[in-house]
């Protein structure tokens, strides 16, 4: 134990420590205390991190390490500490490596034989589980979907049959088409939740169905700004889609040109898939579309 009060083995250390996702008050007292002794701290936005330390009076120096130069650096950094320096990995929120930077540098630690050691503490996908309402017991962390549209939909489309409560992150300018799209491929009874601005002063929790959700958040541009958790419900066991890929293609090609029933009937004969799974799709694509 160090002067500090903080555990530190003998020889280089690489800690990776969580930092708050907003509220700086979540801020463990432990998280302090190795960010103030660690030689140095690798930050994804070293301005942001700097902010923080500035909050708690650490005056340790930072290197950025990010996106963009992690494959280049990493290296170096576990290089320094198998020497016997001590680094502390943050990211510009929340846990790292949890759809941030940073699994190149531990894992070459690793590799290296460095002395790892977490310090955990905040992290959005487990704060807006916790508060979701949704099955906890079993989930699939998916982090951020496709931008474009028709590699999202490809990816929401594979998780179609997924039992386990979905998590994903959404940013400002894509929620309202995430959520349209999931709404068009989960239909519109299955149940989410929408996570915004965790910890932060304008922090939103809302569940419902996706048909509700998106409605209120296209309603309201304020509930569009910021960052988002979105928790998708798991397919349930009487939910089973029977409309396959080829099926929904011709429905949607008939829906471009014919009324619902008409679009379904006909999808039906086309394809020998049932009349009224078809029917229900048809529903789900018209709502989204509207």
């Amino acid at each position: 134990m160090n002067d500090k009060g903080v555990d530190e083995p003998s020889g280089g250390v690489l800690y990776v420590v969580a930092t708050p996702i907003g509220n700086l008050s979540d801020m463990s007292h432990r998280a302090v205390e190795v960010l103030n002794t660690v030689d140095r701290i690798a930050a994804e936005d070293t301005r942001r991190t700097g902010r923080l330390l500035q909050h708690y009076a650490i005056q340790t120096p930072m290197v950025a390490l990010h996106e963009h130069n992690e494959r280049e650096l990493a290296p170096g950094l576990v290089k320094q500490i198998g020497e016997g320096q001590t680094l502390a990995l943050v990211s510009d929120a929340g846990t790292p490596l949890i759809s941030d930077p940073g699994y190149r540098m531990v894992r070459l630690a690793r590799e290296a034989g460095v002395n790892i050691i977490p310090v955990p503490g905040p992290s959005a996908l487990i704060a807006a589980l916790s508060a979701s309402g949704l099955p906890t017991d079993h989930f699939v962390f998916e982090g951020f979907l496709p931008s474009r549209q028709t590699a999202r939909k490809a990816r929401l489309e594979a998780l179609r049959s997924e039992p386990r409560t979905l998590v994903f992150y959404e940013a400002s300018h894509r929620i309202v088409d995430c959520l349209k799209d999931m709404l068009v491929v989960y239909g519109v009874e299955r149940r989410a939740v929408l996570a915004r601005e965790l910890t932060k002063q304008f922090e939103t929790i809302r569940d419902g169905t996706l048909q509700e959700l998106v409605r209120w958040i296209s309603d309201d541009p304020n509930q569009q700004k910021g960052e988002f958790v979105v928790i998708v419900e798991g397919e349930q066991a009487n939910e089973a889609h029977a409309v396959d890929a080829e099926a929904e293609r011709v429905l949607n090609l008939l829906l471009d040109e014919l009324p619902i029933k008409t679009a379904a009937k006909l999808a039906a004969r086309i394809t020998g898939v049932n009349k009224r799974a078809l029917y229900d799709r048809a529903l789900q694509i018209k709502a989204a579309d509207a």
